[in-house]
């Protein structure tokens, strides 16, 4: 037998069949086995591991979210800061200062002026 690729994920489709097979085999009532992995004891205690796995899982990734959010709307309020300092620095000491170019803007003086490209005409 191959051994099980354990690095995905269950589709939920079957993990909703196995847990509707579960809940039938309480009809059962002779049920016995030598598996121990089989049993109803173990397959009740796998159940609830399961349950509360995904449940420990539901909440981490609330968390993560949240962290993800906050760390994200950070970013931006950096980002804002640096921008509106940027703009002080521009106002305070110009746009073609040595102060300006210090924090990442490119002086007046460097910028190239744009140039006309020369019409051409339809001729045909």
């Amino acid at each position: 037998m191959v051994a099980p690729n354990t690095n995905r994920r269950l589709p939920d489709q079957v993990i909703s069949q196995d847990i509707d097979s579960l809940n039938g085999l309480k009809t059962v009532v002779d049920y016995i086995t030598v598996r121990p992995e089989a049993t109803s004891d173990n397959l009740k205690q796998t159940y609830q591991t399961m349950l509360a796995q995904q449940q420990h899982e539901t909440e981490k990734l609330a968390l993560y979210r949240a962290a993800s959010d906050a760390a994200r709307l950070s970013e931006w309020e950096f980002h804002n800061a640096v921008l509106a300092m940027k703009e002080v620095v521009r106002g305070h000491y110009g746009s073609d200062s040595d102060q300006a170019q210090s924090v990442g803007l490119k002086k007046k003086s460097d910028r190239k002026r744009p140039t006309r490209k020369p019409a051409t005409s339809a001729s045909s």
